[in-house]
C-alpha cells in the first residue's frame, strides 16, 4: 500500500462520504456504512504494500475480481482502514461480503468512467472543505475546481467551434468565450427558450440520455441550427449536458475529445454540488450556534441576517410513511445514501419555501431535522406555511413540521427551538396514526410532549388496574381494556362510550362492571381513574415508536 496521508484535520465520516457521492460515484457493495472517520486516502499498490494507516480510505486501483478483494480486508480490518473503494462493475460474492463483515471494512464501487485522481481530488475537497491550513487548490484537468466557463473555453478550443453547458434541468450554466454562430450569423449561446419545448417533444432528450454517443440535433429539429449535444454523466446519473455549435458533423477525433470533456465536465458539477453542501453546512454551522443560545448567539444571529426580534422555529423531518399511504417508502427500507439525498431535497424545498414567504427566514439541515427561523411574531402563519409546504412537497416519506413557541427576541430563541424539537417528537412518536396531524404546534401537543418525557421505562408498562385487564382480555378474548379506555375518554358518559364502542348500553354497563371486579378498581376515585388514564396514554404513545 502506497501514499501519503493527508495532513489536513479529518473533518468527515464515510456516511457523509456516501452522502455527498453515494447517488452518483461510489455504491455499496459490501459491509456496513458507519459514521467512522476517513482520515487518509491511501492508493492501493500491489507491488508495494505497507500498513495503511488508521482511518485510511483505500483506492482500489487495479483490483479486479472478488479474490483481491477478499485477500486484502483482513489486512485493511487489522490495520483500521475504513474502506476499500473498487471499479465497478464489480460483484458482491458471498466471499467478500464475509469478509467486508469479519473486517468491518466496507466496500464501495467507483462508477465507470470517473477518474481515480478525479475521486481522490473530490474526497480531499470533502474532507477540507475552507481549511485555511490548505493552500493548495482543488483542480480537475488542470482548471480551478468548480470553473465551468474556463471548461467549456477549453472545449471549445479543442473542438475549434462555440460549446455551451447545461444542467440536468436545461438551464445554461456556462458558455465559452467564443459564440459565433456556425455560418457567421451571430452569437449562439443556448437553444432558444422557445425551442426547448419542441425539442422535449420530439424526444431529443430522452434520445440524449439514453445515448452513450452524441446527437446531432438538426436531425431532430430542422428549425434550430446544427447543434451536437452530448450527455454528461456520473455513472448513470445524467448530470447535464455540452452542446457544440457545429455545420458538419464531428470528426472521429473530435468525438474522442468530446467524450473525454464530458468526464471532466461531470468531475466538476459533482465538485459543484459538493461545495455548494459545505456552503450549507457552514450555515448549518451558524444556526445550530443562534438556535443553541449562549453568549456567541447575538453575532452569529447578525451574520445570518436576523434582527433582535420576533422569531419562530419550524422543526421538518421525516418520518416513516403511514400504512395507509402506498406510495410512500419506509425509511428502513431505503440506503442511507438515498435517505441522505431525500433528506437533503426535502430541506432545501424547504428553505426555498421559506425564503418566499420572507426575505429573511433561514433554514438549515442539522442532523436528519431541517430548521427554519421565521421572523414573526404569530405562530399561526408558521402554521400556515408549513401546512402548504406539506401539501406542494412529494416525498418517499412522511414529512411532518413541530412549530415551537414564538421568540420574542434573540435570547428565546432557544426556547423556540426546544418547543419544535419537542413537538416533532410527538410526530415522530405518532407516526402512521390519526391522532396528530402532519404540522403540530407545540403548544397543541404540550400534555402528550410530557407524557414522552416521563422516566418510564417500557419494561414497566402495564401494571396494576391495566395489567389484569390485558391479562384477562388475553384469556378470554375480551375488551376490558378498551372499555375502560372508551369510558375514560367519555368523561364517564355511558352513552357515549357505548356508540364509540358500537354496542348496546346495556352491554357496555355490563362490561364497565366487569373492569371494576377484574381491575379492582374504583371508578368513584378521581386518583385511581387518573393512573389509569395515563398508563393507558403512556402505552399508546409506546406502542407508535
Amino acid at each position: 500500500m502506497t501514499g501519503r496521508p493527508a495532513t489536513h484535520r479529518p473533518q468527515t465520516s464515510l456516511t457523509r462520504v456516501l452522502e455527498e457521492f453515494g447517488t452518483t460515484l461510489l455504491d455499496v457493495v459490501a459491509g456496513e456504512i458507519t459514521e467512522r472517520t476517513v482520515e487518509a486516502i491511501v492508493i492501493h499498490d500491489p507491488l508495494d504494500e505497507p500498513e495503511s494507516p488508521r482511518g485510511a480510505l483505500v483506492l482500489g486501483v487495479g483490483v479486479r475480481d472478488a479474490g483481491d478483494a477478499v485477500r486484502m480486508l483482513p489486512r485493511l480490518g487489522l490495520s483500521g482502514a475504513v474502506a476499500l473503494v473498487v471499479r465497478a462493475p464489480f460483484a458482491a460474492s458471498p466471499e467478500v461480503t464475509a469478509a467486508a463483515a469479519e473486517s468491518g471494512v466496507a466496500v464501495l464501487s467507483l462508477t465507470r468512467g470517473t477518474a481515480w485522481a478525479h475521486l481522490a481530488g473530490l474526497l480531499r475537497a470533502l474532507m477540507t472543505p475552507g481549511d485555511p491550513d490548505d493552500a493548495r487548490p482543488v483542480t480537475f484537468g488542470g482548471i480551478l475546481a468548480g470553473d465551468l466557463f474556463a471548461v467549456a473555453n477549453a472545449i471549445a478550443a479543442l473542438l475549434g467551434f462555440p460549446v455551451t453547458i447545461e444542467d440536468r434541468n436545461s438551464r445554461l450554466v456556462a458558455y465559452s468565450a467564443r459564440q459565433d454562430g456556425p455560418d457567421g450569423r451571430g452569437p449562439v449561446q443556448a437553444v432558444p427558450p422557445q425551442y426547448t419545448r419542441i425539442l422535449e417533444e420530439r424526444g431529443l432528450f430522452q434520445e440524449v440520455s439514453r445515448s452513450e454517443q452524441p446527437v446531432l440535433v438538426s436531425e431532430l429539429v430542422a428549425e434550430i441550427d446544427a447543434r451536437t449535444v452530448l450527455a454528461v454523466r456520473a455513472g448513470e446519473e445524467v448530470l447535464g449536458t455540452i452542446w457544440v455549435s457545429t455545420a458538419e458533423p464531428l470528426s472521429a477525433e473530435h468525438l474522442q475529445a468530446l467524450h473525454d470533456a464530458a468526464k471532466l465536465v461531470a468531475m466538476h458539477m459533482v465538485w459543484q454540488r459538493t461545495d455548494a453542501d459545505a456552503e450549507r453546512r457552514r450555515r448549518a454551522g451558524l444556526l445550530r450556534t443562534a438556535l443553541d443560545g449562549g453568549t456567541d448567539a447575538p453575532e452569529t444571529l447578525h451574520r445570518l441576517g436576523l434582527r433582535d426580534e420576533a422569531m419562530v422555529v419550524l422543526a421538518l423531518t421525516l418520518v416513516d410513511a403511514a400504512p395507509s399511504a402506498p406510495d410512500r417508502i419506509s425509511a428502513d427500507r431505503v440506503s442511507p445514501a438515498l435517505l441522505a439525498a431525500e433528506r437533503k431535497r426535502v430541506a432545501d424545498a424547504f428553505a426555498v419555501h421559506l425564503a418566499f414567504a420572507h426575505p429573511r427566514a433561514v433554514t438549515g439541515l442539522i442532523g436528519d431535522v431541517a430548521y427554519g427561523v421565521l421572523p414573526s411574531g404569530d405562530d399561526e402563519s408558521a402554521v400556515r406555511l408549513a401546512t402548504e409546504f406539506l401539501t406542494r412537497v412529494r416525498s418517499a416519506q412522511q414529512p411532518v413540521v413541530g412549530i415551537g413557541r414564538v421568540a420574542r427576541d434573540g435570547a428565546e430563541l432557544a426556547r423556540s427551538r426546544s418547543g419544535a424539537d419537542r413537538a416533532l417528537r410527538v410526530l415522530r412518536a405518532a407516526s402512521g396514526s390519526h391522532r396528530a396531524g402532519p404540522v403540530v404546534r407545540f403548544d397543541d401537543v404540550h400534555a402528550e410532549a410530557l407524557l414522552l418525557e416521563l422516566p418510564v421505562p417500557a419494561k414497566d408498562l402495564p401494571s396494576g388496574v391495566i395489567a389484569r385487564l390485558a391479562a384477562y382480555d388475553e384469556e378470554h378474548q375480551s375488551a376490558l381494556v378498551d372499555t375502560l379506555r372508551a369510558w375514560l375518554d367519555a368523561f364517564g358518559d355511558v352513552a357515549a362510550a357505548s356508540a364509540a364502542m358500537y354496542v348496546h348500553t346495556n352491554t357496555f354497563r355490563y362490561r364497565l362492571r366487569r373492569v371494576t371486579e377484574v381491575g379492582l378498581i374504583d371508578l368513584d376515585d378521581p386518583d385511581a381513574r387518573f393512573a389509569a388514564m395515563l398508563q393507558l396514554r403512556l402505552l399508546a404513545l409506546a406502542s407508535d415508536r
